[in-house]
C-alpha cells in the first residue's frame, strides 16, 4: 500500500468517524463583485453573529467551505461584518446539506441543483422581502427615504401575510421556524430604516401604519426564539426605542431611561441583555455600581454574567474605601459563601492552589497568623483557583494538611481573578468589616507587616 493510498484511507476514516455523529454542510460559491475580498461564515449565538471561518477567494471569485454545524437553525454567509447584516445572508443547515451560490454586490442566487428545500424557501423569502431589505440594510447604497420606503412596506407586509401559504419543506421544525424568520425580517427592515442615517426623517405622525403593529414584548416572550436568529438582539433594540418614542414622545437617558424600556420586555434574560447593553457605555465604576444595584437581579444566565465581569474589571479601580467584589464560591461541605456573609469582619482573602510551591510556602505562617488572631473579629478565607477536575486533590489536601480558616474552590481563573487582575499567585488581600477595600496586594503572612496590617483594620 502507497502512502497515497494510507493517507486516504485515513481520511475517509477520519470523515465516517465524525460523519456518524453528524454529516458536514458543503458550501460551494462565487463571489461576482467587482473586489475580491474575504466571505465569511457565521454562527449565531444570543441573537448576535459570531464568525467562525473565513476565506479569500481565488482570482474568479470561486471560494468554499465544508463544515460540521453545531446545531440546527440559521447560519450567516456574507462579505460583511458579524455586527451588521449589510452583505450577509441567512442559510439553514442541520449537516449534510450542500449549498451553491453566487454572492452578488447586494443580494446573492443560488445555483445548482443540489441545494435544500430549506434554503430554496429561504431564498424565495428573501427574493421577495428585499426591496425592503436592500432600502434597510443597504442605506450607503441606495438613497432611499420614508416617502419611497413607506408605501413599499405596507403592500409587503400585506402580501407577507400569505406567502407560505402552501409552502413546505418536509421540515417540521424549519417549517415552524420559517413562520417566525418572516415576522422577524418584516419587523426588522421597518425598525432598522428608521434607525439608520437617512436624507429626510418622518415624524411620528407621518409614520406608516405597520408600526403600530410593532411591540417589542411580542418578540421577547421567548429569549430562545430571538436568540436563533443572527440579528435578533439588534432588532429587538430598535423596537423598544420605537415603541419608548410611541409611548413617551422623546428619549430618556440614564436609570430612568433603563426603567422604561425594561417595560417594554416580559422576559427576565432578555431584560439582562438590555441592561448589560446599557453597562456597557458607562465609564465610571460609581455609574456602573448604580445601574447593577438598581437592575442586576437581571443579569441571570452564565454568559451575561461573564460578560458583566468583562464590563466590570475595567471600571473597578482597586483603591482603599472601594466595595469589594461579592464572590460566591463552595466551601469544603458545599456550602456557598458570599462576601457578604463575612460583613462585620476584617477578612483576609488568601488566593492559592494546590499546585502552586510559593502558595505552599506560606501555609505554615498562614496558621501560625490564624492562631494568632483567634478572638478576634478576622476571617481568614482560602481561595483555591485549581481547575475542577482537580477539586479532589484540593479537598485532600485540606484534609491531609488541617488547613484551617474557611476554605472555598472558585474552579479555575473566573471572575475573582479577572476582577483583581490576578495574574501570580499567592496574592492576599484584606477588607475592612463594611466589606471595603484595604488593600489588594497584602504583604505575605510569612512576614510581620500583614498581622501589622490586621490588627490597625481591627482597631478603626
Amino acid at each position: 500500500m502507497n502512502i497515497k493510498t494510507i493517507i486516504s484511507a485515513a481520511i475517509l476514516s477520519l470523515f465516517i468517524t465524525a460523519s456518524s455523529a453528524q454529516m458536514p454542510v458543503e458550501v460551494n460559491g462565487l463571489l461576482k463583485k467587482e473586489r475580491i475580498t474575504p466571505v465569511k461564515l457565521f454562527k449565531v449565538t444570543e441573537g448576535k453573529m459570531v464568525e467562525i471561518a473565513n476565506t479569500l477567494p481565488e482570482e474568479k471569485g470561486k471560494f468554499g467551505f465544508i463544515f460540521y454545524p453545531e446545531y440546527e437553525g440559521l447560519y450567516v454567509i456574507g462579505t460583511g461584518t458579524a455586527v451588521a447584516p449589510n452583505d450577509n445572508y441567512k442559510f439553514y443547515f442541520k449537516g449534510g446539506e450542500q449549498l451553491s451560490l453566487s454572492i452578488l454586490d447586494s443580494s446573492y442566487v443560488l445555483t445548482g441543483k443540489l441545494n435544500s428545500k430549506e434554503n430554496v424557501l429561504l431564498t424565495q423569502w428573501h427574493d421577495f422581502v428585499f426591496p425592503l431589505e436592500h432600502k434597510a440594510v443597504n442605506f450607503s447604497k441606495v438613497q432611499s427615504t420614508f416617502v419611497d420606503f413607506f408605501p413599499q412596506l405596507e403592500d409587503i407586509a400585506a402580501k407577507s401575510k400569505s406567502f407560505l401559504k402552501g409552502k413546505t419543506t418536509g421540515n417540521a421544525k424549519f417549517d415552524q421556524r420559517m413562520k417566525a424568520y418572516v415576522t422577524f425580517d418584516m419587523a426588522f427592515y421597518a425598525a432598522n430604516f428608521l434607525q439608520t442615517p437617512r436624507t429626510a426623517h418622518p415624524s411620528m405622525e407621518e409614520w406608516s401604519p405597520y408600526y403600530s403593529t410593532l411591540k417589542a414584548q411580542d418578540f421577547a416572550t421567548n429569549a430562545g426564539l430571538l436568540y436563533s436568529n443572527p440579528w435578533g438582539r439588534r432588532m429587538l433594540s430598535s423596537l423598544i426605542s420605537i415603541n419608548l418614542r410611541q409611548q413617551k414622545g422623546k428619549f430618556e437617558g440614564g436609570l430612568a431611561g433603563l426603567k422604561n424600556a425594561l417595560a417594554c420586555l416580559p422576559n427576565d434574560t432578555l431584560k439582562g441583555d438590555v441592561v448589560l447593553d446599557q453597562a456597557e457605555r458607562l465609564i465610571s465604576h460609581s455609574e456602573y455600581k448604580e445601574l447593577i444595584d438598581a437592575y442586576g437581579k437581571y443579569v441571570i444566565t452564565k454568559s451575561q454574567k461573564k460578560r458583566n465581569m468583562d464590563i466590570l474589571a475595567p471600571l473597578a479601580l482597586l483603591k482603599p474605601g472601594d466595595a469589594a467584589f461579592k464572590f460566591s464560591y463552595p466551601d469544603k461541605e458545599g456550602k456557598t459563601v458570599t462576601m457578604d456573609d463575612l460583613k462585620g469582619k476584617v477578612v483576609l482573602v488568601d488566593v492559592w492552589a494546590t499546585w502552586c510551591g510559593p502558595c505552599k510556602a506560606e501555609i505554615p505562617h498562614l496558621k501560625k497568623l490564624e492562631e494568632e488572631m483567634k478572638g478576634t473579629d478576622v476571617a481568614i478565607v482560602s481561595i483555591s483557583v485549581d481547575v475542577a477536575k482537580d477539586k479532589d486533590k484540593w479537598l485532600k489536601m485540606i484534609a491531609d494538611d488541617h488547613l484551617g480558616g474557611t476554605q472555598l474552590f472558585a474552579s479555575g481563573w473566573g471572575d475573582l481573578a479577572q476582577y483583581y487582575k490576578i495574574t501570580g499567585i499567592p496574592r492576599f488581600m484584606v477588607f475592612d468589616r463594611q466589606g471595603k477595600i484595604v488593600t489588594v496586594d497584602a504583604p505575605r503572612p510569612s512576614g510581620p507587616e500583614l498581622k501589622a496590617l490586621l490588627e490597625k483594620t481591627l482597631a478603626k
